[in-house]
């Protein structure tokens, strides 16, 4: 992928070209991103025509945000189909995988995270002396009764 810094916005370009084959897909990972700090990871994934991902479970919450194409999640044995526009969201330690049985590519965003990258995250951010405000400041701050979004 390519990176375009501007002052407020940097824009990591799609690079189809630069995918990786792994775990039964294509995948370019969000990470490695020099001055991105997150207190997740995540991946650009595509399965192609007939692929199917590895079967596997982690310890970590996982989001798939569907970008296009059509796809099953197969999770503890039990079928879900998903289309482009769709979220997925998978538990710790569920077993899962992920099958395109259509015509198309089946493209998605996985983002995943734990308490060890949140607090790492924190940790840069203190270093950098960038913190967040505490938990509970924002509330603290926030008029009794404000809609907050």
């Amino acid at each position: 992928m390519t990176d375009h810094e501007h002052a407020d916005v940097t824009i990591r370009a799609m690079e189809p070209d630069h995918l990786v084959r792994a775990h039964g897909l294509d995948l370019k990972l969000l990470h490695p991103w020099p001055g991105l700090d997150t207190p997740f990871r995540g991946a650009w994934c595509v399965l192609r025509p007939g692929d199917v991902s590895d079967l596997h479970s982690h310890h970590d919450r996982e989001i798939f945000i569907v970008m296009s194409g059509r796809g099953t999640v197969v999770a503890n044995g039990e079928r879900r189909d998903i289309a482009a526009g769709d979220l997925a969201y998978i538990t710790p330690d569920v077993e899962h995988r992920v099958l395109n049985e259509h015509d198309e590519d089946f493209a998605y965003y996985a983002i995943w995270w734990d308490p060890s990258m949140s607090a790492e995250f924190l940790g840069l951010q203190t270093a950098a002396g960038t913190a967040p405000a505490a938990p509970g400041a924002v509330e603290a701050a926030a008029p009794a009764g404000a809609v907050r979004s």
